[in-house]
């Protein structure tokens, strides 16, 4: 009987302690890192709606005018955050008369990402060919625009280059659309 008062006075003991002082309770939140939205690593894929205005291939004294609305598909890779290439293919229409404009352009592009805004402002350089009818020829572009994310694999983007070339190549190419980033 001496060694079960014992323990359970042993047990008293323990367990009054237990539950003295005050209740601890955390409301600290836990938050997830949020994932870059712009990455080294990264593959786009665009579809994209364009315009073109200007002049190509003048010969002769005469020049095609280039004032038409199309589209085109184009893909891109980042070898860091900030530097990445580009290919891209667009098709337009030749002032509504049947013809079609088509412009190749590759591109090294680099871009400044602000993460907490899901914007990356971005410059290109690059050169391709344009062709319509029969007519074909090299040309190099500079342009700039703007990438807006809205998760880490969906966004829109919208840019403007300035096209130009011999034979009096003279255009504008701007285009909006949809990006699929992996």
């Amino acid at each position: 009987m001496n060694k079960t008062l014992t323990l359970l006075a042993v047990v008293i003991a323990t367990a009054a302690t237990s539950f003295a002082g005050e209740a601890v309770s955390s409301k600290k939140v836990v938050v997830a890192p949020q994932q870059d939205l712009f990455r080294a690593g990264e593959f786009d894929i665009d579809a994209f709606a364009a315009g073109a205005a200007g002049n190509y291939n003048v010969k002769g004294g005469k020049s095609s005018s280039v004032n038409g609305f199309g589209g085109g598909l184009g893909v891109s890779y980042f070898f860091s955050k900030y530097f990445g290439i580009s290919v891209d293919d667009t098709l337009t229409s030749l002032n509504g008369n049947g013809n079609v404009y088509n412009s190749t352009q590759a591109d090294l592009i680099g871009r400044l990402p602000f993460e907490s805004l899901h914007l990356a402002p971005y410059a290109l350089v690059g050169g391709g060919a344009t062709w319509g009818g029969s007519r074909a020829q090299g040309d190099g572009n500079v342009g700039v625009g703007l990438d807006y994310r809205f998760n880490r694999t969906i966004g829109i983007f919208a840019d403007s280059r300035y096209i130009y070339g011999n034979n009096g190549l003279n255009e504008t190419l701007t285009r909006a659309g949809l990006r699929f980033a992996f």
